[in-house]
């Protein structure tokens, strides 16, 4: 049984994880910006709530330990490129949420797996990292791109101390970011991109997450897995 730290678990791909990793005997300690339902508060758009969710986490953790940590979290908002300053203040929370956030609980994991002999990240990116996003989502595929390349550092930096690091690349999946999405821009023609003809479900990728935390060998390292439906290979 690992102790997983597991953020933005309260709805999505967050709360299939919870799910699934519980079921699989884990100790799961989830956040939501709210808290609530035995989730720790954090609201990643201020600054140093990373740090200070990490140390609550070390608190709660059976032994003081953390084993796994899964950075879920995000935001996914839309702003018109002619608005000067809603385009800056998108992209600024956008970068909290969506990388810094997830950057700062790495740099307290590497640390933290460092003195008990190793652990693993895995880090939820999208398929926009790779392949970009729609004109109003710049910084969200940025954010995306950025925690893929980290992954690929941290696991590149650290193999030697047995931590290692994954990335996920979902496509569409149906959450409510996901869903509100594909109304605004067409849900057929986008379905149509997709060769396996359907969006992922929340319970595919977490069963990826489970499957990196406790079993996916040592040399997966640095890998990302793209669930996507065949819409983007590489």
């Amino acid at each position: 049984m690992a102790n997983i730290l597991l953020t933005g678990a309260s709805r999505g791909i967050g709360a299939a994880a919870r799910i699934a990793l519980t079921a699989a005997g884990h100790h799961v300690i989830g956040q939501s910006t709210a808290g609530g339902d035995g989730l720790l508060a954090a609201d990643f758009a201020l600054t140093g709530s990373g740090d200070a969710l990490w140390q609550h986490a070390i608190a709660q953790a059976p032994g003081g330990r953390i084993d796994v940590l899964v950075n879920n979290a995000g935001v996914f908002e839309g702003v018109d490129i002619a608005d000067a300053d809603g385009f800056a203040a998108t992209w600024a929370r956008s970068h909290a949420i969506n990388l810094q956030s997830a950057a700062d609980l790495c740099r307290c994991a590497v640390l933290h797996f460092q003195r008990f002999g190793g652990g693993r990240i895995i880090n939820v990116a999208s398929r926009a990292g790779h392949r970009g996003d729609s004109p109003a989502h710049w910084h969200y595929a940025a954010a995306k791109g950025g925690m893929i390349a980290m992954t690929k550092s941290i696991a590149r930096g650290y193999a030697r101390d047995n931590i290692l690091a994954f990335a996920i690349a979902p496509g569409f999946t149906m959450t409510g970011m996901a869903e509100e999405y594909l109304a605004s821009r067409g849900g057929d023609k986008l379905l149509a991109d997709i060769p396996l003809g359907r969006v992922a479900g929340t319970e595919e990728v977490a069963e990826s997450i489970r499957w990196l935390a406790s079993e996916a060998p040592p040399s997966l390292t640095g890998s990302t897995l793209d669930i996507n439906g065949a819409s983007y290979v590489r």
